[in-house]
């Protein structure tokens, strides 16, 4: 008999399918727990993610779960202590996604500081370059990172790559890293003309990037955030655009979610993304097929390569 699993988020046809090779899969993305009934009994494993998660109450419906699985890196909205305190294994797809999240920063990074959207439409309406105003370079500037975990080295060595500086702000200082640290957001904002954000969201991040870093970024500055919506103060973000106090934004997550930010929709400096960095074939299959080999693990009486 195969393990129950219930998946609590949104995948593809084939990805589900792939699921069903291993388990009686309950597919259950837009269902709370508590309408599942009679399932809940069996329901051995939850394939969730950071933004779902699964609450203690969640798992109090689920008297035969073992294992809850975070298909990406995030987990903020899974209740990790009372898993732990259940005896149930928490896992993430940590690593899988890594490089899309990273090549994505840099693509909303290109596109909103050289103005590509608006540079696309103004040829699709006859508009030559003579007519437009000037946007500055990306190469040669300073770049502040918040956050160097895995996916923020790897963004810190893609615009190193345009002969960039790199800057950091970390909870704790990484003392083999090449990069400058500074030992708070502030001091970074002021430094920098690029600030990304690749910190995981949650309680202690929420509006990290207020209304003082954003002045401290600066007219000349751009913000890009790929990490979590939660992290960046829409409203001090939309004030801060329209009084000119930062240059623009290039957005893959925003605390609206799965809504548009609508405070944010009328300036053109934006550049809007569905949280899909780390979203391509490619890394959907890396996670599925980590949280499959991560299963047979638990189920096996071994360890998760990938636990939290």
């Amino acid at each position: 008999m195969k393990p129950v699993l219930l998946v609590t988020i949104a995948l593809k046809p084939p990805f589900i399918a792939d699921l069903e090779k291993t388990f009686d899969v309950v597919y259950a993305p837009d269902a709370p727990v508590a309408a599942l009934g009679a399932r809940c009994a069996d329901i051995a494993i939850v394939l969730t993610n950071g933004v779902s998660g699964l609450s203690a109450a969640d798992m109090d419906l689920l008297p035969a779960l073992r294992l809850v699985s975070a298909m990406g890196a995030g987990y903020e909205n899974i209740d990790i202590a009372y898993a732990r305190s259940r005896g149930i294994v928490v896992s993430n797809g940590a690593g899988t996604n890594d490089d899309n999240v990273a090549d994505h920063a840099l693509a909303l990074l290109l596109a909103t500081v050289r103005r590509i959207p608006v540079l696309d439409r103004a040829t699709r309406n006859g508009i030559w370059r003579d007519a437009l105003p000037l946007d500055p370079s990306v190469s040669g500037k300073r770049a502040g990172i918040i956050g160097l975990g895995r996916i923020g080295e790897k963004i810190a060595r893609r615009i190193g790559a345009f002969d960039c500086e790199i800057g950091y702000y970390s909870r704790t200082r990484r003392d083999h890293s090449p990069y400058r640290y500074f030992a708070d957001l502030v001091s970074l904002a002021e430094w920098s003309d690029f600030l990304v954000v690749a910190t995981p969201g949650g309680a202690s991040t929420r509006h990290m990037v207020n209304a003082d870093v954003l002045r401290a970024l600066g007219p000349r500055g751009f913000l890009v955030n790929i990490a979590r919506g939660s992290v960046v103060d829409t409203a001090a973000l939309a004030s801060a655009l329209g009084a000119g106090t930062v240059a623009g934004a290039g957005l893959d997550v925003y605390e609206s979610e799965p809504d548009a930010p609508v405070a944010l929709l009328g300036f053109e400096q934006v550049v809007l993304t569905p949280h899909l960095a780390g979203r391509s074939p490619e890394a959907l299959q890396a996670s599925i097929d980590l949280f499959i080999d991560n299963a047979r693990r638990h189920l096996a009486g071994e360890a998760v390569s990938t636990p939290l």
